[in-house]
């Protein structure tokens, strides 16, 4: 029984024919975000603007966090974020900060304790109510920040020492890439900015990255193995080798995230959209830009001479 393959064995697609248009392509979208960015401004969500933070049980198995959302939503408080926490019936609400000083804060810890009083009377236990002002929002966005920054300078230690330099530079170009069209996500459709956005990020990070490897890995066996190929189509045959895993991934991976997208509802929405993008985009700068940029970088066999000064 013949079996069926979504990548035929001798695909043979010209990739590097096509690398001026992807760079330019890849410089248009980071151009954009770096505009964006600072015109549109970030979304900020309650963990780096600051808010009110309760903690709640409610009477029952299981706490309907819907009714609960439905009931807070309409209180004109802005952005309020329900998750449950130990137990089911255990719930931490995050509501945003409110324009003016104390008072208004008090007010709306006030209208919320008196909304969900009129739903669960007197069943309901208030665990804790603190506010998290924007000094401590302010923190949490630099170590966000640093984290992405450190993972970055770290996945450049690994490649290069488990590769070459080139490699090392054209992962980090790559991932860069990625993370910045990823922010510029998030400015172009307002989709809000909080902790588990950095952890978006983090995940879009590892994951072109092992796309990425994937690639320099077979890169790198063809290397020793073709020792005549030219180098664009030595990433040709490489890319090509390695087009079925790397369709067979990205595909089963957003059929999981359209799935999220569509039934989990508005709460991870934003996480999942941005993992929509950057698997798209991880994909694509593994191919188109972390690959052709070898070539540029002037990756040789090993004991091959270096080329000499203004040779082509």
């Amino acid at each position: 029984m013949r079996s069926f393959r979504l990548i035929p064995d001798d695909t043979r697609i010209h990739f590097m024919r096509y690398e001026y248009w992807a760079y330019a392509f890849s410089g248009a979208l980071v151009l954009l975000s770096l505009i964006l960015v600072p015109l549109k401004g970030l979304n900020f969500g309650i963990d780096f603007q600051g808010g009110i933070l309760m903690e709640v049980r409610v009477p029952g198995e299981a706490a309907d966090l819907a009714a609960m959302r439905a009931t807070l939503g309409g209180l004109g408080l802005g952005e309020v974020a329900l998750q449950t926490f130990g137990e089911a019936n255990d719930v931490l609400i995050r509501v945003q900060r409110q324009e003016g000083g104390e008072e208004a804060q008090q007010a709306a810890v006030s209208a919320v304790r008196s909304a969900l009083g009129n739903s669960f009377g007197e069943d309901i236990s208030w665990r804790r109510v603190e506010f998290v002002g924007p000094k401590v929002s302010s923190e949490l966005f630099w170590a966000g920040a640093q984290a992405l920054g450190y993972s970055l300078l770290a996945i450049l230690a690994y490649i290069w020492f488990r590769f070459e330099w080139q490699y090392g530079v054209g992962a980090l170009v790559a991932l860069a890439h990625d993370a910045i069209t990823t922010i510029g996500l998030f400015a172009l459709f307002g989709l809000e900015f909080n902790l588990a956005s950095v952890a978006a990020l983090l995940t879009i990070v590892g994951y072109s990255l092992n796309d990425t490897v994937v690639i320099y890995d077979r890169v790198r066996e063809n290397l020793r193995k073709y020792k005549a190929l030219a180098m664009p189509a030595l990433i040709d045959r490489s890319i090509n080798e390695t087009l079925a895993r790397t369709v067979m991934t990205s595909g089963t991976t957003l059929l999981a995230l359209l799935a999220l997208v569509i039934f989990g509802g508005p709460v991870i929405r934003g996480f999942v959209v941005a993992m929509i993008w950057g698997v798209m985009i991880g994909t694509y700068s593994s191919v188109y830009v972390a690959s052709p940029i070898l070539v540029h970088l002037n990756l040789r066999r090993a004991g091959e001479p270096a080329p000499a000064p203004g040779a082509a």
